[in-house]
């Protein structure tokens, strides 16, 4: 009977050394993985200044996303504080004492945006690149053009505190940053006219896929806190969200509101910060977007 409790007692303990050399060993890999070195020879896009550039580049600065990580004057914010661990704070990119930006290139730019590589040839972790890639090279130069105009301010470093097993997964390749996820090869997207058409709301719909995914049917969004909901399925279909919306005007609403038709509110995880500032337009797209795709589960 000793014997057996020995041989298990030694066993748990050999199970946890495995375990924890395992654990160990991923993060590793992740520190590894994060300081690893990209190469990659992009076009430059051409600084572009004036009024126009400038309003458009704010439009889209604040309805894509960036206000909502960078905050409005591009000195950066906390964006993630998990009591599990995880503590993101996005950086200045404003040309201030501890901007991130200040020496940027007309390609660094692009290799950022563009591709999610800084210009020191490292991967972006956070940042979602995926969903700008497909930026025109006229909307790309406008939203530069308003980030170069931001008035200097002394923001705060960048801060990025994974736990160990985010750290872990995105060692062994389970989790990926935006850099994995871009096709390098592709060409920007060609200039599409402005209006409620599924054309232009296949050019929209980019602004989602860093959360729903590729095929906006959803899921659990990878390397978020564990305590967030998976993102919803955009598809129209059973299991989608897309049939509580049945009219223009109730999506519309709900992006603006962040309520549902019966008044209820949609998870805050939800970007409404940035949502809210989308125009008539892009949001008529959208919607029109994702009411002409095929049903997914």
């Amino acid at each position: 009977m000793k014997r057996s409790v020995k041989i298990v007692s030694m066993t748990a303990v050999a199970v946890v050394l495995l375990i924890a050399s395992a654990a160990i060993g991923a993060n590793w890999m992740g520190e590894r993985k994060a300081h690893r070195v990209v190469k990659l020879e992009v076009a430059p896009v051409a600084f572009v200044d004036g009024p126009d550039a400038i309003a458009r580049g704010k439009y889209l600065y604040d309805s894509r996303g960036c206000m909502e990580c960078h905050g409005a004057q591009g000195a950066g914010r906390v964006v993630v504080d998990d009591p599990n661990g995880m503590h993101i704070r996005s950086p200045d990119i404003t040309t201030g004492t501890g901007g991130v930006v200040a020496g940027y290139t007309e390609s660094d730019w692009v290799r950022t945006i563009r591709h999610g590589i800084t210009p020191q040839g490292h991967a972006v972790f956070l940042m979602p690149s995926e969903d700008y890639n497909r930026l025109t090279d006229a909307d790309l130069a406008a939203l530069v053009a308003y980030v170069r105009s931001l008035p200097p301010v002394a923001g705060e470093e960048r801060v990025i505190k994974m736990p160990l097993m985010v750290k872990a997964l995105y060692g062994i390749g389970a989790i990926h940053d935006a850099s994995e996820k871009i096709d390098h090869a592709l060409p920007p997207s060609m200039p599409i006219a402005d209006g409620p058409t599924v054309a232009h709301g296949a050019y929209v719909v980019n602004m989602c896929m860093g959360c729903h995914g590729p095929r906006l049917k959803g899921g659990k969004i990878p390397g978020t806190p564990p305590d967030w909901p998976p993102a919803a399925n955009l598809t129209p279909g059973a299991d989608s969200v897309l049939p509580r919306y049945g009219s223009l005007e109730q999506f519309k609403t709900m992006l603006r509101s962040g309520k549902r038709p019966d008044g209820s509110a949609v998870s805050s995880v939800m970007p409404f910060e940035t949502l809210k500032q989308l125009n008539d337009t892009d949001i008529e797209a959208l919607y029109a977007y994702l009411k002409a795709q095929p049903a997914r589960s």
